[in-house]
């Protein structure tokens, strides 16, 4: 593969197919959906941490006027103790079951116990007050190393440690225990003239997605169920209705609404399976709404985290052993993103003995979603290290990088041999820009650069082409469209037909519609479903060159497509253009892709940050960013850089302000945009953007996916340059005002 290789659509920055209706208001979300009788739902939460339930009443919300139908959790059938696949994460189906209305227990504040359906939202509200619930209040944990503790309250009874095939005896707070290892760590340590080792501990954060979960359903008498949501992946709502209600999957469709943001946290159900309870009960489609409380308090954000790090290297700069413990809070039920810590937080470097053990903790939480590279944030503050390594050996970090760097047939910790990489080229980006140069001035102000891993995902997609009398195309795909990926996967049909992007017309379908398709998630939707289209295209391309040879009557081979004109190679001087002979065609031409592509190529980013410190208030101010990054190809290079602005933006609130903050009974004090504070366009300056283009050998436009790995590097970037500002090492996330001032000794 040539990376010279020129486009024609590929790489330009058209207008993207569904911007009119989005700037005008046109666009239709969740809470837009509307049709005749619907009834509106609401749900009964804890006010417990933790809590056996004794008793539910609903008798006197139902007997309430307006009120047609309440559900708890025993409305639910029985379901198995098994994990189902979900595509970018597994959950057992009963932990799934029981977040979604509690049974016996209630583990975390705002944790859903019972759910009304009435004539109007006011109404359903007021009936809730009517659910007599009889809880015995059990003492909450809230922190993950408490949690672990032999003596900690235990949030299951029976769940019992895994670790490496082998279950514990005794029941713990400790889901499981998972270990990569790989070469002598005692040897490597023995061979390093440095050795650095620190902690770590990284709040609980979300996902702030501007729009709150909503999901309308209907059942009908004829056993057909139909949801509208606001999802990730319309699929795998319908692949966990399915399994939650035991209900036949065809008879149940999901259509995806309008999405405002996700980040990961839209994968999960939550209010789906409720509205269907009540949707059966009540004989009428019922819309449920969440308020910006309950997303805090019964969604899943990702998960605080204690970390240990310890690295090795001599005295030329190399690497020579690290070392890493992870402990990650699950919430309330186990499955926190600790695998993928682990599997990222020292996959920039080739480091031949590494040991890093990780465990996945439950504690009165919600359950932990996945939140942009989850798991890979957290880990990646080991950087801080890498940056306290190259102060005591005086050596420049990026250098540092380059001399470590993992490269082309180098393998990760977790095992995989790396193909085709571009880590070293964004390290090399990141020091020949000019930001690195550029002396920085000033009292209290210090530069840091931290580097980051993901390792992306590929997953099945499906998409179907339909050719137009006009020259134009509907494009038929399942992905919902987050960041614009309508448009890039669009652009990679409309390259290999050699039409224009404006000439392709791409919907996102429900599942009756489309193929199956896995979430818009794991940075695999422009890679995995613009690969679907590629092939849908040239399914249309072959049938439309049998199409020209049919008219000129000469044999298929003999016809080429190029740029979208097909001409004849067998000396008669024939050609036509695609939008001609579609004008032509007798028959419909209708092409077909559906891949699961295993060739997904990791991605890699390296940033440069300037920040100043204001030492009398422990306020940190960011005065320039730089975030170089590996895209394989830029499909359009606009929604690349948004990409990495917005995961860049995101890093800096996991650095500087976002958390929840929680009181000894478990109680969320700042469940609201106003106290829960979010970094706006006041806070930030331009994020320079660099994308390096290292095609990957796994896609046929060398595609890299580029949502994730952004909001990787930036906490440990800034910890890095308030170290060079004023001093000290920042060894806990949020690094807040009042955490910088007591680590100076000033409170």
């Amino acid at each position: 593969m040539s990376e010279k290789k020129e486009y024609k659509v590929i790489g330009t920055r058209p207008i993207r197919h569904d911007g009119v209706d989005k700037v005008t208001g046109r666009a239709l979300y969740g809470a837009d959906f509307q049709t005749s009788g619907l009834l509106h739902g609401r749900i009964l939460r804890s006010p417990h941490a933790h809590a056996r339930i004794k008793s539910i009443d609903t008798s006197r919300a139902e007997a309430y006027p307006g009120v047609k139908a309440a559900v708890t959790a025993k409305d639910f059938p029985t379901v198995e103790d098994k994990v189902a696949d979900l595509g970018e994460s597994a959950v057992n189906l009963q932990d799934l079951q029981g977040n979604i209305l509690a049974n016996k227990k209630v583990l975390y504040k705002g944790h859903a116990v019972a759910a009304v359906a009435a004539t109007d939202p006011h109404t359903a509200e007021e009936a809730l007050e009517l659910i007599d619930v009889e809880y015995e209040v059990l003492p909450p944990v809230l922190d993950v190393r408490e949690a672990m503790k032999d003596d900690a309250p235990l949030l299951h009874e029976n769940l019992k440690t895994s670790s490496m095939g082998e279950t514990a005896d005794t029941p713990s707070n400790i889901a499981s225990h998972l270990q990569f290892k790989k070469g002598d760590i005692e040897k490597g340590f023995a061979e390093a003239d440095v050795v650095v080792e620190q902690e770590f501990k990284t709040g609980t954060v979300h996902q702030g997605y501007i729009e709150p979960h909503n999901a309308t359903a209907m059942y009908n008498a004829d056993g057909q169920l139909t949801v509208w949501c606001s999802t990730q992946g319309a699929f795998t709502v319908r692949e966990q209705l399915t399994e939650l209600l035991q209900h036949p999957v065809s008879k149940v469709k999901v259509v995806p609404m309008e999405i405002g943001g996700g980040f990961g946290g839209k994968i999960s159900v939550y209010l789906e399976p409720v509205a269907a309870l009540l949707s059966m009960k009540a004989g009428r489609p019922v819309k449920i709404l969440m308020n910006r409380a309950e997303v805090f308090e019964s969604t899943g954000p990702t998960p605080a985290s204690y970390i240990r790090v310890k690295i090795g290297a001599n005295n030329d700069g190399r690497i020579t052993a690290a070392e890493a413990y992870l402990a990650y809070e699950a919430g309330a039920y186990p499955g926190s993103p600790v695998g993928a810590g682990a599997m990222c937080i020292f996959s920039p470097y080739k480091i031949d003995n590494v040991l890093i053990d990780g465990y996945d903790v439950v504690v009165n939480k919600p359950k932990t979603n996945a939140y942009r590279a989850p798991g890979a944030t957290n880990a990646a503050m080991a950087e801080t290290v890498i940056d306290e390594i190259c102060e005591k050996l005086e050596i420049d970090p990026l250098d540092f990088r380059i001399i470590n760097g993992a490269k082309e047939g180098d393998s990760r910790p977790d095992g995989p041999v790396y193909s085709r990489i571009g880590f070293i080229e964004t390290v090399e980006a990141a020091k020949e820009h000019p930001h690195y140069s550029t002396p920085l001035e000033g009292k209290h102000r210090g530069r840091g650069v931290a580097s980051g891993f993901w390792f992306n995902v590929g997953l099945k997609s499906s998409v179907t082409i339909n050719v137009n009398p006009d020259g134009t195309i509907n494009l038929v795909e399942g992905s919902t469209d987050i960041g614009g990926t309508r448009a890039s996967i669009a652009m990679q049909a409309a390259e290999v037909l050699g039409i224009s992007a404006e000439a392709v017309n791409p919907t996102v379908v429900d599942t009756n519609s489309v193929g199956y398709t896995d979430v818009t998630g794991g940075s695999r939707t422009t890679f995995a479903t613009g690969y679907a289209a590629y092939e849908a295209a040239q399914d249309v391309k072959r049938q439309m060159i049998e199409r020209a040879a049919e008219l000129w009557e000469v044999e298929a081979e003999n016809v080429q497509f190029v740029d979208g004109v097909l001409s004849s190679t067998n000396g008669k001087a024939e050609s036509i253009s695609f939008k001609e002979l579609a004008g032509q065609l007798r028959e419909p031409v209708v092409g077909s892709g559906t891949v699961d592509p295993e060739g997904v190529g990791g991605a890699f980013a390296t940033h440069i940050v300037d920040v100043e410190v204001d030492t009398d208030t422990g306020k940190v101010e960011i005065l320039r960013y730089t975030a170089t990054q590996d895209a394989g190809k830029a499909i359009h290079p606009s929604y690349v850089e948004g990409q990495i602005q917005g995961g860049v933006v995101q890093g800096i609130g996991w650095a500087l302000n976002e958390e929840y903050i929680y009181n000894d009974k478990g109680e969320m004090t700042n469940a609201s945009f106003l106290d829960y504070r979010m970094p706006t366009s006041l806070d930030l300056p331009m994020i320079d953007t660099v994308i390096v283009e290292v095609p990957n050998p796994g896609h046929p436009y060398g595609v890299r996916g580029v949502g994730e790995v952004p909001i990787v590097p930036p906490p440990a970037a800034i910890a890095n340059a308030i170290y060079h500002a004023v001093g000290v090492r920042m060894k806990e996330l949020p690094m807040s005002p009042g955490r910088i001032l007591k680590r100076m000794g000033k409170i």
